[in-house]
Formats: C-alpha cells, structure tokens, sequence
C-alpha cells in the first residue's frame, strides 16, 4: 500500500504525527458514535481496532512517508476512544434508577476522563508484565498486527500476496455472510430450549464468522474452558435451577433466558471473581518485575543512556506514571464529593470520601490487572467486561452498606445506589481501557512501536472518547429513554447490563442480593484453580478458570462459537506443520482467521451508519427470516468455512501463487 516497513530501532521512524492524531480523532467521532448507538439500540457492538488501521492505510498511502508504525498510532487512538463507549453499561443505570434526567456534560466527561486515563497509566507497568513477558495470545493485537504487516509489504513479495489474498478471502466470506443474514436470506443467530430432566434447558448460537477467527487465534486450551463453562451452564446449572416450574412450551424460552439472567450469571460473576483474584495473584509477580525494569529504564534515562535503551523498554517514565495516577485522585475527590453533596453521604462525609478514593485506586489496580489478562485470553471484544463491572459495584456497595447499614429510609438508599453506580462508572473507565490498551501495545510489540508514543495516542483516544460519548448519551436518552427510567418512551433501550449492575448495588444496599449464588460460583472457582494448577504441574495442559468463569457467565449465543474455531484451528495447525513451509502455513492460516475478523468489524461500521441513518435496528432486511434461514444457514456459513481453509491450506502447499483454480 505504499508505506515505509518497520524500522527495528525504532529510529526515524515517522510514527506520533499531527495527521495521525486527527485521522484518529476523526475515526473516534464516527466509531464511539456508532458503537453506543448500536449498544443501546441493538445490544452490540464492535471493535474498532482492524476498521482504524485498514482505513488509515487507505488513507495515508495518500501521504509521502506514511509507516506502518503511524497508522498503528491511528488505530490505537481510535480503538481506545471505541472501547470506552462500553461506559453505557454503567451510566444508564442512574437514569434508570431516576436519579439524572438526563448525562450533565462535563460531569460525564470527567467521570470517563479520567477513569480512561488512569487505566492508560495502569497498562503502563502491565505491558512489562501481560504482553513483553507472556504468553498469552491476544488474537484481536495479532490480527491488527497482521492487517497492518500486510499492508505494510512486511514479510517479502510473494509471502506478502497470499497473505493479502488470505485476509481479503477471509474478510469476503465473513462480510458476504453476515450481509446475507442483515437482509433475512439466512438466518443471523439460532436457539432452541427444550425439557432436561426435571427443568429445561437451550442451545444458541450467533452465525458469526469473527467468532470462529478468534477461536482460531486464542487456541484450543482457551476455547475448551469456555466450552466446560458453557456446559456447566447450560448442563446442570440452568436445569437445576428450572427443575419444577417449567411452563408451556411457547413460555419456555422467556423462562429460561430470565432464569439464565437472574441465577445462573450470578454464579458465573462469583466464579469470575475467584478467578479474577487468583490472576491478579499470578501476575503480581510479573508486575513487580515490570515496575522494577521500569524503574531501571528510568535511572537510564536520567544517566543520559536513554538512547541505548532497547525500544522495548521506552515506556513512558514510570515516574510520571505515578505521578498521573496520584494527581487523578485530586479530581476523583472533587467529582465524587460534588456528587455526594447534599444527600445521606453528608453525614459521613470524610471517612466516607477518603475510603471511596483508596477503592478506586486499589480496585482500579485489580480490575486493570484482570481485564488486560482476559483480553490477552479471548480478546477484548469477548471479554465479559460486565462481569468486572458487577464485581465492581459489589465492592463499594458493601463498603457503603458497612458505613451506613441497611436499615435506612428508601430516598437514602436510592442516594447510596447512585454514588455506588457513579463510583463504577469511574472504575468502569480503568476497565474498559485497560482491556484495549494491552491489545494495542500487543499489536504494538509485533510490528516495532515505540511504547511510550503508542501511551501517549491511548490517552488522546481517552480525551476523544471522553468528550464524544456524553452527547450521544443525551441524544439516545431524548429520543429513546431507558427502560424503567420516567421519560422511557415506547422504544426504550433496554441496556441490559446497566440494568444488571444497578440491581446490584440496590440488592447489596436493600438487603436483597442472593449471596448464595455467587458463594456457588465462588466454590466453582475454586474447584478450577485446583485442576488447572494440577494440570500445569503434572504438564498435561491448562484450565484457564477465567476463561472457564466466562463460559458460565456469557450467553452460549455470544460464545459457543468460540471452541468451534479453536477446534477447527488446531486441526489446521496439525495440517500445517507438516507442510513444506511450516512457519507460511500457519501464518497464512492466521491470516484467513484475522481476515473473518476484520470482515465483521468493517462490516460493523457501515451497518452502524446505515441503522442510525434510517433508525432501525434492520435497516438491511428484505424479508422476514422464514423456516429456510435457518437450516440454509447453516449450509452456507459450514459451506464457506470448508472453502476458506481448503483455499488457505492450497495456497500454503502451492510454492508460487495463491492458487484460483479448484
């Protein structure tokens, strides 16, 4: 595409530029915008990363000098202001709860401001110890990697055009399926329930094409706790739970799905919460390690060897990173004393103000820690950043609970929620970009960024993010309102995980919250901790409980897909190493999954343009999914795989040229 290839010091490499930043910024404006409106008015969204780069490529080529480190610096700016619009599963809910009318502006701003910021600055030591020192495989940073070395000509002639050719045929099926579905020729998603046992039960699944591209890319290990999560789930946990109070048949589905929302994710966020620990437990030690090098590279730098510094070490001064976090507090105070102003918090106001920013900046280092370790696991557009979210509210609910009790007037608990919920939305912030930044620094590592120009281009994504998402809030809540909320009009979104997280705080704060399930979850973690240490020590593999926790607490519809991939994955990795050119052969078959990947996300943004165009969650259907969608989609979308690997495993095995012929 015309770039300059990487430079492997780093050195005169054209990578911060003006042009950079506002294509970034502009790219922040059209893909936070569509990324809340389609979270709250369909319930996804989608990631932005692979869209930043392959339209800064498009763009820059345009340009003299363009690299592929600076349309790296465009996608990182983008992808960090797309991720942070998952602050709608937070902020609604104090609409919801009818404490705001409607999102204050500058309020809102500085609440996901500066939470983005200091999770900008909590991935700063992490990246020593998630991305340069693991082995985790952060398939979304590999596949944005792999879009912008192919863009880039990295790698040779040859390699470079079937590796083109892999990602544009991944990206083709992926965009021609997921088309063919928008407009009800085949069917988008599947479910079934049905009796089991003494309960009932169901099997789902989204036709999505990108799942199967991050099954690929996360492996086989990762993708069978998921499926053991799922079985947990779905095989005891929902029949258990359903057994003697199974309705007729044509009530069942609604049955089922609220008892999967109101018993079984709980036991999925305390099996999260175990694991969540026990990782923070693992990584400890790898941040202290991370922190310590940091701290060298800084004694370099001011012993005038900063220019020997290996790229790898040129993180932002960790100095500066403390210094940014410990100033964040000063406006963490001041919001958080502005908001508890004049209600219940009054009368304990200081132990109450000084105990609230000591939870943010301690659970802030948690949540960091846990949500980059679970993007680097399945990637960060699967990971179950609610799930953090719950355990959250959890935290300051009953840090709130402890100083107040529960035996208070219904307007005082109301006042408690919302601080709880307002608290959240902050750490929500360290969340959301915590489990974007290792992405990008991921993809970052892989194609010779310099680390501390990438940390700077993350906090311009935050700044960007942070002053776009508020009006749109505004815009949605006019238009549409929350459901629950007074001004929830016929077509009120639903924002099911605000929903979720607020029915937390007021259960933990009204006495309500049934402890009982997330005890069993607990214990689950627990169990899975035991057998995946045992497994690693007797090296007979791995039983990531993380990912485990996720099977349980995602839908199967979000997720069944996912061991599918790896599945198909390893196979076609067993393919590959027997071929001439085992290193091509799998790459290329990366590249065919990373094309899946990239396909559904662009397709992603135009359909996000053309649903807030016409404002309709089907802008795109032509008719209504009859009884062929379903079992004509699973003919197509098991059809296009089979074409997809068959071709990649062709071009592998032909020494020339990508083979066109059948």
């Amino acid at each position: 595409m015309g770039m300059t290839q990487a430079n492997p010091d780093g050195a005169n490499t054209r990578e911060l530029t003006l042009r950079g930043i506002v294509l970034g910024a502009l790219l922040t404006i059209v893909f936070t915008d569509a990324n809340v409106y389609l979270g709250l008015k369909i319930g996804l969204t989608f990631a932005t990363s692979i869209p930043a780069a392959v339209i800064s490529m498009a763009v820059l080529r345009h340009f003299s000098g363009a690299t592929i480190q600076e349309n790296n610096i465009v996608q990182t700016i983008a992808s960090a202001a797309g991720t942070l619009s998952a602050i709608i599963f937070v902020l609604p809910g104090l609409i919801m709860i009818g404490w705001w009318v409607d999102f204050p502006y500058w309020q809102s701003v500085a609440v996901i401001g500066v939470g983005g910021i200091l999770g900008v600055m909590y991935s700063v030591p992490l990246r020593r110890a998630l991305v340069t020192g693991s082995d985790l495989p952060y398939p979304e940073g590999v596949a944005a990697a792999e879009v912008l070395k192919v863009g880039a000509g990295v790698g040779g002639e040859e390699e470079n055009r079937k590796g083109l050719a892999a990602i544009v045929l991944g990206s083709g099926v992926s965009v021609g399926y997921t088309l063919l579905a928008k407009t009800g020729v085949v069917a988008e998603e599947a479910s079934r329930v049905f009796r089991f046992g003494a309960g009932a039960s169901g099997v789902s699944t989204s036709f999505s094409l990108a799942l199967i591209g991050v099954g690929h890319l996360v492996g086989l290990t990762v993708g069978l706790a998921m499926l053991i999560g799922m079985l947990i789930s779905w095989v005891i946990l929902v029949p258990h739970y359903t057994a003697g109070g199974v309705p007729a048949m044509h009530e069942m589905a609604g049955f089922v799905s609220g008892v999967f929302k109101s018993k079984v994710r709980f036991i999925g966020a305390g099996t999260i919460g175990v694991a969540a620990v026990w990782t923070l437990l693992r990584v400890i030690g790898p941040i202290v390690k991370g922190i310590t090098g940091a701290l060298a590279a800084q004694r370099a730098r001011k012993s005038g060897q900063g220019g020997a510094l290996a790229l790898s070490e040129q993180d932002l001064p960790i100095g500066l990173v403390g210094a940014v976090i410990a100033a964040s507090m000063v406006p963490i105070g001041l919001l958080l004393a502005g908001f508890a102003s004049g209600g219940p918090i009054e009368a304990h106001f200081v132990p109450v103000l000084v105990l609230t920013v000591l939870y943010v900046l301690l659970i802030g280092i948690v949540i960091a820690s846990v949500c980059g370790y679970m993007a680097g696991l399945i990637g960060a557009s699967n990971s179950p950043i609610s799930g953090t979210g719950i355990i959250s509210a959890l935290g300051i609910a009953l840090l709130l609970a402890a100083i107040f009790g529960r035996d208070i007037a219904p307007e005082a608990t109301r006042a408690l929620v919302a601080f709880a919920l307002f608290v959240t939305a902050i750490v929500f912030g360290v969340a959301t970009i915590s489990n974007d930044n290792l992405q990008d620094l991921k993809t970052g590592e892989l194609i010779g960024a310099t680390p501390w120009r990438q940390q700077i281009a993350l906090a311009l994504g935050v700044v960007f993010g942070a002053l776009v998402i508020p009006p749109v809030l505004s815009l949605l809540n006019t238009t549409f309102g929350f459901q629950g909320a007074a001004n929830a009009g016929p077509e009120a979104l639903a924002a099911p995980q605000a929903a979720l997280i607020s029915a937390i705080a007021q259960g933990v704060l009204g006495g309500s919250l049934d402890w009982g399930l997330i005890g069993i979850g607990a214990g689950i973690g627990v169990v899975a901790v035991i057998i995946d240490e045992v497994l690693r020590a007797m090296k007979k593999g791995a039983l990531p409980p993380l990912a485990l926790g996720m099977g349980i607490y995602l839908p199967m519809g979000l997720t069944l897909l996912i061991p599918v991939g790896a599945i198909i994955g390893r196979l076609y990795d067993n393919w590959a190493r027997k071929n001439h050119d085992p290193e091509l052969a799998e790459r290329l078959g990366v590249l065919a999954a990373t094309g899946l990947i990239a396909g559904e996300s662009l397709f992603g943004v135009v359909f996000a343009g053309i649903a807030a165009a016409r404002n309709s969650p089907t802008p795109l259907e032509i008719i209504e999914p009859g009884d062929l969608a379903l079992p004509l989609g699973i003919t197509i979308f098991a059809a296009a795989l089979i074409w997809l690997y068959t071709s990649t495993k062709r071009a592998a095995a032909h020494r020339t040229s990508w083979p066109v012929e059948g």
